[in-house]
């Protein structure tokens, strides 16, 4: 079977060709003023959304367009700051070395000869040549964005330690520009003495279980982050106390800074998992008869003898069951942990089926509309195993648990994201501090018909919305404004200023090129 998940038609693509004017733009000679905020030394926190990473990478221009130094751009306009500086990488290719070893790959460019046969695809025009062990040293950076980062990350001695790299024990983002081998994110932002900042933090403690297909675990009432695995859920409790930590550091004591705290999106309204559909197998007449007739005994005998021996219930039995058609909304077939695990019972009496037949149908079933698929299994649906037609991943061989994020997983990534909303609201109260609802912002950009900004239409739809990047989860330079004038409008209200706002509108979004340098 061929692959058919080449990006599928994300992608009869309209790419935007011209920029929309704003209808309200800024007016020459207005007076500007800081009110009660002091933005002389702003400082950054957060993650890869911080940093300005896009398209799968980090990259100057990328980083050139983050949101905290599209604000810093502002505040210069209030009153006198420092210059803001980010740790820049050294080319727009992306991609890392570690000792002239490449480590992290290279950006997606959308590449192709015309809008039609264009597909995003690593840029592979360029070797990257920012190394890892060649640290930064004319620190410190006012943007502290550590792409990967989750929030207790940001309080690890030794995560910016270019020995760690290699081993996983360091993140080599924060290893290039850390002060020292056991520095802190959090000790390092603070040792600037910043007057504002901005935190945006906690998404990946959430985030790399849904990316992954809920492949960690929940690490509920577990506070010793050492037993974290890098696909784990942070326990919303010890979220809440790094946070506080955070927070009480920068913000607290009488020459506390001022600032804007940001919220957690939801996964399920980032492109990445809206892009490649659960229905889209094409069988033809002839290759649907034969797969229901490969999978005729389970549906018929093997379920309803299980039923019978009361492993499964009568509705459990029907949502396993198995059905192709003719035609192209076939729903790919998946290992679902949720479901009871028969794959033992199967190779016992009366199944008596082999061990790989047996759990192959262990937790089988065909996903359903309410099911996720990650965009980066979209090259892996409907290849075979071992160049066996017979054996077609998402069809003869259900996907494992890394390609598909089940409704009930989903419903546990939405708790915990709300109760790190939660947290994150109760200390920005505490604190007297701004709060951005990330959360519901990209709700909106996620809506039928999007968000019209400025002026400016903007959805979540993958490459031509406008909002997200080619890699489906972060954010393109008219992304990343979105959100630096939100934060201008909370500091304004917040604070009695009267920060300008963004011109989202002259902010680009993702373009057909291939050369990036």
């Amino acid at each position: 079977m061929k692959n058919y998940f080449k990006y599928i038609a994300i992608l009869a693509l309209g790419v935007v060709s011209c920029e929309p004017e704003l209808e309200n733009p800024i007016e020459d000679g207005e007076v500007y003023s800081n009110g009660e905020a002091d933005f002389s030394n702003y400082v950054a926190l957060g993650n890869s959304l911080t940093a300005g990473y896009a398209d799968g990478a980090l990259y100057i221009t990328g980083q050139q367009n983050s949101y905290p130094n599209i604000l810093a751009e502002k505040f210069a306009l209030v009153q006198d700051t420092e210059d803001f500086t980010q740790p820049l990488v050294s080319d727009n290719t992306g991609g890392l070395l570690l000792g002239g070893t490449q480590i992290a790959e290279n950006r997606f460019v959308l590449a192709g000869e015309s809008l039609a046969t264009a597909r995003p695809a690593r840029y592979t025009g360029a070797a990257p040549t920012t190394d890892v062990t060649k640290k930064l040293t004319d620190g410190p950076f006012n943007n502290m964005g550590v792409p990967g980062a989750k929030s207790y990350h940001l309080l690890a001695p030794g995560y910016g330690s270019v020995a760690g790299v290699a081993t996983g024990a360091a993140n080599p983002y924060f290893a290039r520009f850390a002060s020292a081998e056991n520095a802190t994110v959090l000790a390092d932002a603070a040792a600037q003495n910043p007057t504002f900042f901005t935190l945006w933090i906690g998404n990946n403690d959430v985030l790399s279980f849904a990316t992954s297909g809920g492949a960690g675990v929940y690490q509920q009432n577990v506070t010793d982050f050492t037993q974290y695995g890098p696909n784990d859920i942070t326990d919303p409790n010890a979220f809440a106390f790094v946070y506080n930590a955070l927070v009480s550091q920068l913000a607290g004591g009488e020459n506390g800074a001022e600032g804007v705290l940001i919220n957690i999106p939801n996964v399920a309204d980032i492109p990445f998992f809206q892009v490649v559909p659960t229905n889209a197998i094409p069988l033809d007449a002839a290759t649907a008869g034969a797969l229901n007739a490969q999978f005729g005994a389970y549906n018929t005998q093997i379920l309803p003898g299980l039923v019978q021996a009361g492993v499964i219930t009568e509705a459990e039995a029907n949502s396993r069951k198995i059905i192709f058609a003719e035609g192209t909304q076939n729903f790919v077939t998946l290992t679902d942990e949720d479901l009871t695990n028969v794959s033992g019972i199967l190779q016992q009496p009366p199944f008596n089926l082999d061990a790989q037949t047996a759990g192959l149908l262990g937790q089988l079933r065909q996903a359903t509309t309410s099911d996720l698929i990650p965009l980066t299994s979209a090259g892996f649906i409907g290849t075979t195993v071992n160049n066996n037609p017979m054996l077609v991943n998402g069809v003869s061989v259900p996907l494992g648990d890394q390609h598909v994020l089940t409704s009930s997983e989903q419903q546990l990534v939405a708790q915990v994201t709300a109760q790190y909303n939660g947290a994150i609201s109760a200390i920005a109260q505490e604190f007297s501090l701004g709060l951005v609802d990330a959360n519901s912002l990209l709700s909106q950009i996620d809506s039928e018909g999007g968000l019209v900004y400025q002026g400016v239409p903007i959805t979540s739809q993958f490459v031509t919305g406008g909002a997200f990047s080619l890699d489906g989860v972060h954010l393109t330079p008219r992304g990343y404004a979105v959100i630096a004038n939100e934060i201008v409008k909370e500091i304004n209200a917040t604070y009695g200023s009267n920060v300008p706002a963004v011109d989202v509108g002259s902010y680009g979004t993702v373009t057909l090129n291939n050369n990036v340098q």
